[in-house]
């Protein structure tokens, strides 16, 4: 990857850290207020992948010729209805009750982007909760305050130790990155003009 300048297009210091151990050179960097909305016909599987392309075409214009822009977005599915992050205590709590004792998806769309080509792909990750209590609900959102994650919850806090039962797939997916399929990527990403 000597080739591209690194840049990692997001706000989250899990994401950071997780690319960070690479061992890839990158930086970071965020435009404010871009729009994480998506169209109303569009699968619940089809929206991280969706909101990750949407990220990568605000950085587009300001792009040199040498950098490769990383986007990603995660969403929490259960059934057919997609958790983003939550609006308000209330509404974390109701997503973990949503979630307890139950097996739900975590999907991230990524997009590697430069000005000549752009690949898209998604990593799906199984997780199964066991039952929570009304008492651990709000103590890990009073205390977590976990209103910038999808689906209200981070697997690498407390609410991960004492719920996640059961785990099928990529670990570090569900922290926000599927950092082993993007070195793969990034590894294979070569100069083809054709987008993916």
């Amino acid at each position: 990857m000597k080739q591209y300048h690194i840049i990692l297009a997001s706000n989250s210091p899990r994401r950071r850290d997780l690319l960070a151990g690479l061992d890839i050179p990158f930086e970071v960097r965020v435009l404010p207020d871009i729009e994480e909305n998506y169209p109303k016909g569009l699968s619940v599987n089809e929206i991280p992948e969706y909101i990750a392309a949407e990220k990568a075409d605000a950085y587009r214009a300001q792009m040199a010729d040498d950098e490769l822009i990383i986007t990603a977005d995660t969403v929490v599915i259960l059934g057919q209805e997609a958790l983003g992050k939550p609006t308000d205590p209330d509404d974390a709590c109701r997503m973990l009750r949503m979630l307890s004792g139950r097996t739900h998806q975590v999907t991230t769309g990524v997009c590697l982007t430069t000005k000549e080509r752009q690949k898209r792909f998604s990593v799906t990750t199984n997780v199964t909760f066991g039952t929570l209590t009304e008492e651990e609900i709000h103590h890990y959102v009073t205390k977590y305050k976990p209103f910038d994650k999808a689906g209200a919850y981070g697997i690498q806090e407390w609410i991960g130790y004492i719920g996640v039962t059961g785990l099928e797939g990529s670990y570090y997916n569900v922290m926000g990155l599927p950092i082993q399929r993007i070195y793969t990527e990034l590894k294979a990403f070569d100069c083809k003009t054709t987008e993916e």
